[in-house]
């Protein structure tokens, strides 16, 4: 069997899984497709027939998805959330000083406590996620849930009002 046709069919047999784990782990289906591109691109003129298992696909779709993240900048990450789905976003005109009213709004009566401070204490007092989670006691990771889950119901409510 020819490395092309080799890597056509791992292609075929692996696909949805790996880009089920690119789409997890980026919250983004077309970028998630063109990370699992990426990985076949790169195994048709690198990769001997011998090293390549589902075990080698996944890691290098999980470590393209790292490397992704780790080159965006953390606020472009929270930004393409909640972004994603609008493509009349300009980031000169938005937000104005109404949106920002509605979203100071929905952040003082729709969150959690913790939501409402990690999002105040990112986005407001301008903290890095570390020291956020310093300030609040608990781990990074939480802090981003928190903050993802506010920028989540934020989406929403915005979405409703039009």
């Amino acid at each position: 069997m020819t490395n092309k046709k080799h890597i056509e069919k791992l292609f075929k047999e692996h696909y949805r899984q790996l880009h089920r784990l690119a789409k997890m782990l980026l919250h983004d289906d077309e970028l998630a497709c063109d990370i699992v591109h990426d990985v076949f691109a790169a195994l048709l003129y690198n990769a001997n027939d011998d090293e390549i298992s589902a075990g080698y696909l996944i890691n290098a779709v999980r470590n393209r998805c790292i490397n992704y993240i780790r080159n965006t900048s953390t606020r472009q990450r929270l930004a393409n959330l909640y972004y994603i789905d609008s493509e009349e976003y300009d980031m000169e005109t938005w937000p104005n000083d109404e949106d920002i009213t509605v979203i100071y709004d929905i952040i003082n009566s729709d969150l959690t406590p913790q939501c409402r401070r990690a999002m105040v204490l990112r986005f407001v007092n301008g903290m890095k996620f570390s020291e956020v989670a310093n300030e609040m006691g608990i781990s990074e990771n939480a802090v981003y849930k928190y903050v993802r889950h506010a920028i989540v119901i934020i989406r929403k409510k915005l979405n409703q009002n039009g």
